[in-house]
């Protein structure tokens, strides 16, 4: 038996630039970027990405305070692609609803936050907050969410690293083609920009971007780049067998075509290009495509030094030769690395592609690093080209996960 066609009906989402997929479109095709400073406990002023979507549009100010900001992010995400998605949902039965969630950590930002609270009175734990184990539980994200929206069904996270907003939207069309579930809100969160701990670390490897125009400091594949700017945000969707959107007439923004996740097993940090190169070959065979028919590839790429260097070896590996229609593109140089959130922003950021026909640029591309150039790749400025019917989606991950996923233009 063929496996059931799944198409997605519903994008929300919550950007540095944006937070709605109509405005976050609007700045990718303007080159408005939306990095900023922010006071990060103990390390001072830092360039980070940070989202301001209004909590209080879906939940009341004692949800958010009892919540987390993963959990206010997956909240607002979810509400906004089910708007978007035209379902009547009060009577969908809320037992077949699955919520699954990319995030590439959980309970960081509370822990930290709760021991510099009881430092202030000498270590004493009758100050640790009793909401503390529901808020740093790895499945917070999707749990908040559930709560919020009164699903009964399966509502849990992915821990994928920075591969866990393709694999939320990966793994929800699995459960939809295998019957567990007949509604799926998918995608990946990221609060990470509210913990010292990840810049702390980034700093450590001398990976932390530094620059003194916020707007131009994440820049992959330039000569200049240095680092990661640390982002927040999130992006969820609302996928549906094929049957059940045309039954109630929705609008489709695109199909799931294809899609493969594999390890490097290789190195803790380093990616491994050969890996990432399988990666993408097997997904492109599971949707039955050539290197070719790829319109749009959407690359990973994070701004370190070498790291750009060797995702461009593995794509050009496969895209080099014979793939003149081929566009290659990156979003972190407009929002920075969104962490979990990263893939399923990063892949809505292209879906309008299918209708406008232009490809969003990487920006901030002065001075190109020869090691990164690519046959089709879009620098500074929009690309009108003469087709998109395939986008491919590259979302790495540390200890070597590696996730690509492809959309294809809906045909009936």
């Amino acid at each position: 038996m063929k496996p059931a066609r799944i198409v997605i009906t519903g994008v929300g989402l919550t950007a540095p630039n944006g937070n709605s997929l109509p405005e976050f479109r609007k700045n990718l095709l303007g080159g408005v970027a939306g990095i900023e400073r922010k006071e990060i406990r103990y390390m001072g002023s830092q360039l980070a990405g940070v989202c301001h979507y209004d909590p209080l549009r879906h939940q009341t100010k004692k949800e958010v305070r009892v919540g987390t900001r993963a959990g206010s992010i997956a909240i607002y995400c979810a509400r906004e692609a089910l708007a978007d998605s035209g379902v009547d949902f009060d009577p969908v039965p809320k037992e077949r609803v699955g919520i699954y969630i990319g995030c590439t950590e959980h309970g960081n930002v509370e822990t930290e936050n709760e021991i510099y609270a009881i430092s202030k009175f000498n270590y004493d734990t009758k100050f640790w907050s009793h909401y503390h184990n529901p808020r740093t539980v790895a499945n917070n994200p999707a749990g908040e969410a559930s709560l919020n929206l009164g699903i009964t069904g399966p509502a849990y996270t992915i821990g994928a690293a920075c591969a866990a907003g393709n694999l939320g939207l990966i793994h929800a069309t699995q459960m939809l083609r295998l019957g567990e579930v007949d509604f799926a809100i998918c995608g990946g969160t990221s609060e990470s920009i509210h913990t010292f701990g990840i810049f702390a670390g980034f700093k450590s490897q001398n990976a932390l971007a530094t620059h003194a125009d916020p707007h131009k400091a994440s820049r992959p594949f330039d000569m200049a780049r240095n680092g990661i700017v640390i982002s927040e945000g999130g992006c969820l969707y609302t996928l549906e067998r094929l049957e059940d959107a045309q039954a109630r007439g929705a609008k489709i923004y695109a199909e799931i075509a294809g899609y493969n996740v594999n390890s490097d097993a290789s190195d803790y940090v380093l990616p491994n290009p050969t890996r990432q190169t399988e990666c993408i070959r097997a997904a492109i065979a599971r949707a039955g495509l050539q290197p070719g028919d790829i319109h749009i590839v959407n690359t990973h790429a994070t701004a370190t030094s070498l790291g750009d260097i060797q995702e461009c070896e593995g794509i050009r590996a496969v895209f080099g030769e014979g793939c003149p229609d081929t566009h290659i593109n990156n979003t972190k140089s407009y929002i920075g690395h969104a962490m979990g959130a990263a893939g399923a922003l990063e892949l809505a950021g292209n879906l309008p592609s299918f209708d406008d026909l232009t490809v969003h640029p990487t920006i901030n591309v002065d001075d190109l690093d020869p090691q990164c150039a690519l046959p089709g790749l879009v620098l500074n400025h929009p690309r009108v080209v003469a087709r998109v019917d395939t986008i491919l989606n590259n979302s790495f991950g540390m200890l070597g996960i590696n996730s690509t996923l492809i959309v294809r233009r809906f045909v009936p």
